[in-house]
């Protein structure tokens, strides 16, 4: 079995042990590994050494939510991840995966700032700039916001606002982007999320 149809197949069934909705699900996790691997391609010539962390830029992509204090006991989900990556990763490895995706969320950058991850430093932003990037799809934050509070689409549509104004369309400006590409795409999917917003306030007629 592939290391992708392994950890994919671990999604799947953490989804369903956790309840987990579709916003941390699996579409969300296939995003952000293609955004890892966008990331990882731009940044593989100027850092070669990258190559040999490739397996754990891309498992970290994948798994990043499968351990969310909002879904689960953070240590539980870790050690389930441990287990499922002991096939494919050295425990060094595994163990460098675990401390990016237990410390890439907004809430503990903001709090803690950036940890000192050495040569695994540049594998740590892109993941967590992967999720980042993943972030400014505005439906996506609606979903989440409509699961919290049973399925009512105006306070989903205003929580997500808030989010945006507060956050997402802020990570510039809070220098929460260090590579070149993803400071070359807030531009673009702010434009498009601010888009998403107008849309969303014609349809629900919020003037």
């Amino acid at each position: 079995m592939s290391l992708y149809t392994t950890l994919f197949n671990f999604v799947l069934c953490t989804i369903a042990k956790y309840n987990i909705d579709e916003s941390h699900g699996l579409s969300h996790s296939m995003n952000v590994l293609h955004n890892a691997h966008t990331l990882y391609q731009s940044e593989l010539k100027r850092h070669p050494y990258l190559e040999d962390q490739e397996k754990i830029i891309y498992s970290s992509a994948i798994l990043h939510d499968m351990c969310d204090n909002k879904y689960m006991d953070v240590e539980n989900g870790l050690n389930e991840i441990n287990n499922v990556l002991t096939s494919d990763l050295s425990q060094e490895e595994i163990n460098i995966v675990k401390t990016i995706i237990n410390t890439m969320s907004y809430s503990k950058v903001k709090k803690q700032g950036f940890p000192s991850m050495g040569n695994y430093q540049l594998a740590y932003h892109i993941v967590r700039e992967s999720d980042l990037l993943a972030a400014y799809d505005f439906d996506r934050c609606m979903i989440y916001h409509m699961n919290k509070n049973d399925g009512d689409v105006r306070k989903a549509f205003h929580n997500a606002e808030e989010l945006f104004d507060n956050r997402v369309l802020r990570h510039h400006e809070d220098n929460l982007l260090v590579t070149e590409y993803s400071q070359s795409q807030h531009t673009l999917l702010s434009s498009s999320a601010r888009i998403r917003m107008r849309s969303w306030k014609n349809i629900l007629k919020i003037y």
